[in-house]
């Protein structure tokens, strides 16, 4: 526990005041949002992310005992952006991630992903996908916009950034057109809906996500809405009937020895918020990922 209350600790991300780049973990924010079709301000995201995540340094995990922040990691800040660029924003991206060894990324809208994929596929090749969403973000084109937060795993498949029979897509709920659906399925992607989740529980669906990604290299990206609006209202695309916070965090808790090789949290949008629920669930999932990677560090 720290001496300093946890209102007054750095607003980095859980007080962390080492900024080396040459950290095992990386912890850095994008603040982003160009990518959005409905409600804007995700660009916001990484700074109440790191507010909340004081919350998170009084102790240890309660899964494993370790203090994520005591890792070799460190918070090197906000990436650089092309504002109003989107194409520009998104080669700033993937040349800044290309500097970390692994990295776990504050966003900012799902837009952001892609060029996260880049950097690490380079490095790794093609990688299995954990993805927590409610929307398979596989169209074409959002409303016209063929590089937004709707489309980032319709590029990444196409340039093979991941292996689609390694993918796997959890919470998926929201209006979706019966093309993309299909085309979505026939790439090989597993489609997990929050009724899935709901009516089979947290181990099973573990259990599930770990036969889809055996041992590939994988890599984890979290859109807030994922989690239903009650537990996460500061979202640009709330939608109803989605997981709980406790299911989401029983899920990843039984995903260690999966080999992570890098994480995102995105689409936290504070304009929308409610004391900080939704940002706090946020940190959570990045803490909880951090906690994953604690056994093998």
């Amino acid at each position: 526990m720290t001496d300093i209350p946890t209102f007054a600790i750095s607003p980095s991300f859980l007080g962390l005041t080492r900024r080396d780049p040459s950290a095992a973990i990386a912890i850095a924010g994008i603040p982003f949002d160009l990518g959005t079709s409905n409600r804007p301000g995700a660009r916001f995201g990484p700074a109440a992310i790191r507010q909340a995540s004081r919350m998170l340094v009084d102790g240890a995990h309660p899964a494993n005992g370790v203090d994520p922040a005591r890792l070799d990691v460190a918070d090197v800040g906000d990436f650089a952006i092309a504002h109003g660029d989107i194409s520009g924003s998104l080669a700033k991206i993937e040349a800044q991630a290309a500097m970390f060894d692994h990295l776990a990324a504050l966003g900012g809208d799902h837009t952001v992903t892609l060029g996260l994929l880049r950097a690490l596929a380079k490095r790794r090749g093609p990688l299995a996908l954990v993805h927590f969403d409610a929307h398979v973000d596989t169209w074409p084109e959002s409303f016209g916009l063929a590089w937004g937060h709707g489309s980032p795993f319709f590029h990444a498949i196409e340039e093979r950034l991941v292996d689609p029979h390694r993918m796997v897509q959890i919470g998926i709920r929201s209006p979706l057109s019966r093309e993309v659906h299909d085309w979505t399925r026939n790439q090989g992607v597993t489609i997990v809906s929050a009724e899935e989740v709901h009516d089979s529980g947290p181990a099973a669906i573990a259990e599930r996500i770990r036969a889809v990604i055996g041992e590939a290299t994988a890599y984890l990206t979290f859109d807030i809405d994922a989690l239903d609006p009650a537990f996460a209202p500061g979202t640009g695309t709330p939608e109803i009937g989605g997981l709980a916070t406790w299911q989401a965090r029983a899920i990843l808790r039984r995903l260690a020895g999966l080999d992570f090789a890098g994480m995102d949290v995105v689409e936290v949008a504070p304009p929308y918020d409610v004391a900080e629920i939704t940002a706090l669930a946020a940190a959570t999932i990045v803490w909880d990922y951090l906690a994953l990677l604690a056994p093998r560090r």
